[in-house]
């Protein structure tokens, strides 16, 4: 979709993306307002090679969505500071998803129930004795009184990066330039 000016960063094994979004806490979903980028934090899941959240189904967030459903979602882990005796190559280890493609609404409550399962499952394993029952995503109603909506989006392309270094370049408190001339 978009050339990768450091194409010698970029992650290409679909199985490390895979688990990289899997373990990945909060992504970044981008979306088109006609004067402002538009960029919301948020829990999700990445299941069946494509991403889900959850939110209220009223707001600027859904108002854009379904407006333009083409959207960009954007996954990123920061693993340390690199460090080096030269200061210009002070770098950092990372590794970054960026997640093109377009969002929907899931209208199929067994699909919307088994989405919210697994990001209950996701961020409190063995919280909940039983499973999430359809009724309580079905009729949820927020504080607000807005409905809960379950999106979807599917990718039309993925890119990943990242910086992977060895342990011994990684800064900790009280490493010093001094110590990595020797």
């Amino acid at each position: 979709m978009f050339p990768m000016r450091q194409s010698m960063l970029e992650v290409k094994g679909p199985e490390k993306i895979s688990t990289f979004l899997k373990g990945a806490r909060t992504g970044y979903l981008g979306l088109n307002d006609s004067s402002y980028p538009y960029v919301v934090p948020l829990n999700f899941i990445w299941q069946d090679d494509c991403i889900y959240f959850h939110g209220a189904s009223e707001g600027r967030k859904m108002e854009l969505l379904l407006n333009n459903p083409h959207v960009c979602f954007t996954v990123s882990e920061d693993f340390g500071t690199l460090t080096d005796p030269v200061p210009a190559k002070t770098d950092t280890a990372y590794m970054s998803v960026m997640i093109f493609g377009k969002a929907f609404v899931l209208s199929d409550i067994d699909e919307a129930t088994m989405v919210m399962q697994n990001m209950l499952d996701k961020y409190v394993p063995g919280y909940f004795q039983a499973p999430l029952p359809k009724a309580h995503v079905d009729k949820y109603r927020s504080s607000l009184g807005s409905r809960t909506a379950v999106i979807k989006i599917c990718p039309d392309a993925i890119t990943a990066k990242g910086n992977f270094a060895e342990e011994e370049r990684k800064y900790y408190p009280g490493k010093t330039a001094a110590a990595d001339l020797k």
